[in-house]
């Protein structure tokens, strides 16, 4: 589910998708489709340009996951989902990593847009394969589009709420068809679907969590399971697709294990002990003194920074609105004064990051100055029922000097405070009406995010409130904020270079309420809603990042989250034993492209040896 993308495609096909036919295509169907432009790969195309297509195949690699998992099934809210088991399933296509949002056939050899875009056909690959041998069938993509969508995790039912039905057209055909308002996404959004074996669900119980290793279609089986410790996967020799264009170069690891420890301080210690082979640091006081050891000094462990291009959308203190402590949009920006980022990048990040100001952040979809003319078209119909603010102003949160000293952001949010019926009493803020307290709980799940809490604690106490900061387990962690139940969190909210449906689960008033939706912050605004939908159904790319820039600045405005920090480079180490292609891709890692490099292997292995024998 790493990236379920987005959007439909409108009349005039080749128009508006620009997407090239190739002369062993029939009329109207397609390799490829885009959802704004001409893709970039021909249908005749070889592999991406990102990948080494003579990469060798072999070898192992371990890397390292914190907390604990309970399930094989990744496709319900139950359970805590094991690592790397989304390898186990083909989708019908596939994205590149170096478009904003082009999706390849991989289960589907051929596509069809309506002129009117009221339907898509797929048409399988005859070779398509499960595991066991068994052909991937139109009964198994209709069967998987309903067990998702009826029984699935919340995500899917608000991501497929526009595909009405899936139908048997032929054998190998299958029809999906849309209602609602036009949603240029929903074709490249039902080629992300994952296709599962109708036989072997039938059997089981599809809502309820398993270990037992299920039946897949992908580059990767499981080879072992250690309950709650480790899972191992094996790349599938007999793997269907491994020769088609979009797999060249790529699944090249023999073995992938994936090893669970309980915090991130274990983890680091574990991969400077040669535990594990790569991990991407997220922690700025670990990249900058937690990795001195003697195999970092010696070249055993390399240590980079990896420059990428892909948007890094919004980490930040989240409040639960739907608690009446945070509904008043002054309260919330009464705390954001008490965050002091200067002085927590300074003293605890070694000025490792930039402070973030967009829920688009490191994209040409983020807001900048004061709304353009196209925004303000958008954003006039909403004056009044939106901040004035988002017409005259650029958001950008609270800053300070960075010494320590915030005495006047303090300031400022007491003032804020007392317009909404706070009042300090006893060096306590209080309701004025209710006599209540100002006291909430913070909740995390990592123990190395403590340091900043508890200097956003002091902060707060100085305006006279209490901040309760709790440290739970991740199997608890992920049900409470399945549940709602939470004050506020600590969150990541990714995003796509092409937003479109995923948004709905984000931030709208139908998700608000719903257990396990990602409408963490309990947004309930119907001029949100409608943003989203002029996303969803924006005609071409200009009118794309007008619409998202709109909508940035009203969820800014709205003062949901306390906005924290992001890095535009990948915080890489790991043991010196692999290749990798000379260009990465322009919009992710791209670790699966990398390979085991034998001859570095030998010599890490020789040197190794050579220091334990002494």
């Amino acid at each position: 589910m790493s990236q379920l993308i987005r959007r439909n495609l409108g009349s005039l096909l080749l128009l508006m998708l620009c997407i090239a036919p190739s002369a062993s295509l029939t009329a109207g169907e397609v390799n490829a489709l885009s959802l704004h432009g001409k893709p970039k790969y021909g249908p005749n195309f070889k592999h991406f340009d990102y990948v080494n297509p003579d990469a060798p195949k072999g070898g192992s690699v371990r890397l390292a996951d914190i907390g604990t998992f309970d399930s094989l099934n990744p496709f319900i809210l139950k359970g805590v989902s094991a690592a790397g088991v989304g390898g186990l399933f083909d989708t019908l296509t596939y994205h590149s990593d170096d478009e904003a949002f082009s999706e390849y056939g991989l289960l589907a050899e051929t596509i069809e847009v309506a002129p009117d875009n009221s339907w898509v056909v797929f048409t399988l690959r005859p070779e398509a394969r499960f595991h066991d041998g068994s052909p991937v069938t139109v009964d198994d993509v209709i069967f998987t589009f309903e067990a998702l969508k009826t029984k699935g995790h919340p995500f899917y039912r608000a991501y497929y709420a526009n595909v009405e039905k899936a139908e048997k057209i032929t054998d190998r055909r299958v029809k999906f068809s849309f209602g609602g308002a036009e949603n240029r996404e929903l074709p490249l959004i039902i080629g992300q679907m994952p296709v599962l074996s109708k036989a072997y669900w039938q059997t089981r119980d599809f809502e309820k969590t398993t270990l037992e290793a299920p039946l897949g279609s992908g580059p990767y089986t499981v080879e072992s399971v250690d309950a709650g410790r480790s899972i191992t996967y094996r790349r599938n020799p007999n793997y269907w697709g491994a020769k088609l264009p979009v797999n060249v170069g790529r699944n090249n690891f023999d073995t992938i294990r994936h090893d669970y420890y309980r915090d991130a301080t274990v983890a680091l210690e574990a991969f400077k002990a040669g535990e594990y082979d790569f991990r991407v640091e997220n922690i700025a006081k670990s990249w900058a003194t937690g990795y001195a050891s003697p195999a970092l000094q010696q070249g055993l462990v390399i240590k980079e920074n990896l420059a990428h291009e892909q948007p890094t959308g919004m980490q930040g203190f989240v409040f639960n609105t739907r608690r009446e402590l945070f509904k008043d949009p002054r309260v919330r920006q009464a705390l954001a004064y008490a965050f002091d980022f200067e002085w927590t990048n300074k003293n605890l990040f070694y000025g490792a990051y930039a402070r973030t100001t967009s829920y688009f952040s490191n994209s040409e979809l983020a807001s900048r100055g004061l709304p353009s003319a196209e925004e303000l078209e958008l954003l006039e119909p909403y004056r009044g029922r939106i901040p004035e603010a988002v017409f005259t102003q650029t958001y950008t949160p609270p800053a300070t000097d960075g010494s320590g000293n915030n005495r006047n952001n303090l300031r400022h949010g007491l003032r804020l405070l007392k317009q909404a019926g706070w009042v300090v009493k006893n060096g306590r803020l209080t309701n004025h009406k209710t006599g209540q307290p100002f006291e909430f709980e913070l909740l995390l799940v990592s123990p190395s995010f403590e340091r900043v809490a508890l200097a956003f604690k002091k902060n707060l106490k100085r305006l006279g409130m209490e901040m309760r900061v709790r440290t739970v387990d991740a199997a608890q962690y992920q049900k409470r904020v399945e549940d709602f139940d939470f004050d506020m969190i600590v969150a990541v909210r990714g995003q796509s270079l092409s937003p479109g449906n995923e948004q709905r689960d984000f931030w709208s008033s139908a998700k608000a309420d719903i257990p396990g939706s990602r409408n963490l912050a309990g947004i309930k605004d119907p001029v949100v809603d409608e943003l989203i939908e002029s996303i969803i159904s924006a005609p071409d790319r200009e009118s794309l990042i007008q619409r998202t820039r709109a909508l940035d600045r009203v969820l800014l405005w709205g003062h949901y989250v306390i906005p924290h920090w992001h890095v535009r480079s990948f915080r890489l180490a790991y043991w010196d034993k692999f290749g990798r292609p000379a260009q990465p891709p322009k919009y992710d890692l791209g670790f699966d492209t990398w390979w085991i490099d034998a001859s570095k292997e030998a010599k890490l292995e020789d040197l190794k040896r050579s220091k334990t024998s002494r």
